[in-house]
């Protein structure tokens, strides 16, 4: 068998609706043109650790060998091959790392791992820190094909991953219950959501979910004072209260908290460098804030529960829509690999027309850093979020 007839397919990062959708149609697609494929164990957490002298990757404990069964989980919630956060790029910061032996000791145990098994080509599936691992292990000489995967929806060069949509129904529902249970008692819930840099999945639960406002990192052009945005939501309260409206849901995205004054700002991180916005209990405060103030202007207490919603929106069960975009860009991956389409990303146009977009238009050639894709303030995605938001006057 020569090294191009078996394919390994990762998944890396956080979990996302129809992300078997994705490993069964990619699967199918190699396995159906006489193709061996090889599902990799917990995303790159093994192959970075791979050090062909001292260890072997053993089948049912490091990888699977996959075959045509594999079309019956395209329904199901979770990741088959399941994930890991293990990022084998991360010290990677230039061009010129990738030429040096420190920063690059992870990218090369995980091509040595992939060599042992005889793979010539990586299907991988993950965010942005996969893309650039993908893009290095490119560069670095291995057949790499990528497929967009983040419930933000942040991504450069594609309109919508999958999975975003079905985060947004289970989003949708949670915000949906709380609302009714805000009408029945006369309160407000004060939602915090996910999204790191950008607003896409914020915006539209907000508006599938009836929230009467939103605020993400786009309604922030540089940084904002807390005390700032609480006194706006109490006007909002108080408004609201004479137009006869005594409750409601708030929506912010997570991703806020990199745009706090930096006297407010969170300082840990995590292992892989992300700040842990949860320290800074930026809907708690605003909850607790924004009922003070309200009090201050009313003399009346006003009860506003803080509440995230995260984890429960990324395994929720895929819509058929998710479902088929991701067997699209599942498929898309072989269909690159016939067109000998290395180094780029799966896409689709239109009615699920399949594009590829090379590394160079997703990473910037100098920092090495991935493309975010914000939600256009101009644009009528956010023109709509506004229109379906309760007007209301900063001051008080």
């Amino acid at each position: 068998m020569s090294e191009l007839q078996k394919v390994a397919l990762v998944f890396s990062g956080g979990p996302a609706p129809a992300a078997n959708a994705v490993i069964s149609s990619a699967a199918l697609g190699f396995i159906d043109n006489g193709f061996e494929v090889l599902g990799i164990l917990d995303g790159f957490s093994r192959l970075e650790k791979f050090n062909p002298e001292e260890n072997t990757l053993v089948e049912g404990t490091d990888y699977l060998k996959l075959d045509t069964s594999i079309s019956g989980i395209r329904n199901r919630p979770g990741i088959f091959i399941r994930s890991s956060r293990a990022n084998p790029g991360k010290m990677v910061k230039s061009r010129a790392d990738l030429d040096s032996e420190a920063p690059t000791v992870r990218l090369r145990s995980v091509k040595a791992a992939l060599d042992s098994l005889g793979v010539g080509l990586l299907v991988t599936m993950g965010g942005d820190d996969t893309l650039k691992t993908a893009n290095f292990l490119n560069l670095m000489g291995l057949k790499v094909i990528h497929v967009p995967k983040t419930i933000d929806n942040d991504y450069y060069g594609i309109a919508w991953t999958f999975g975003f949509w079905s985060a947004i129904e289970a989003a949708k529902r949670t915000l949906l219950n709380l609302k009714a249970d805000a009408d029945s008692t006369g309160a407000y819930f004060m939602v915090e959501l996910m999204g790191r840099k950008a607003g896409w999945l914020a915006y539209a639960s907000a508006v599938a979910g009836e929230a009467c406002a939103v605020v993400a990192a786009e309604d922030v052009e540089d940084t904002f004072n807390p005390d700032e945005l609480a006194s706006r939501f109490a006007n909002l309260i108080i408004e609201r209260e004479r137009d006869e409206r005594r409750s409601g849901v708030i929506c912010i995205a997570e991703g806020l908290a990199e745009k706090l004054e930096d006297r407010f700002k969170p300082r840990d991180i995590d292992e892989h460098g992300n700040v842990y916005y949860g320290h800074a209990e930026l809907c708690k405060s605003l909850a607790e804030k924004t009922s003070a103030l309200y009090k201050d202007r009313t003399g009346r207490k006003k009860k506003i529960n803080p509440k995230q919603v995260g984890y429960e929106t990324r395994c929720a069960p895929p819509i058929s829509y998710d479902v088929v975009l991701g067997a699209a860009l599942g498929f898309g991956a072989y269909r690159l690999h016939k067109k000998g389409l290395y180094g780029h990303m799966v896409s689709v146009r239109d009615n699920m027309e399949l594009a590829a977009v090379p590394f160079s238009d997703l990473i910037d050639p100098e920092t090495m850093l991935t493309k975010i894709r914000l939600v256009p303030p101009k644009g009528d995605f956010f023109r709509l979020k506004e229109a379906l938001s309760f007007p209301v006057d900063d001051e008080p």
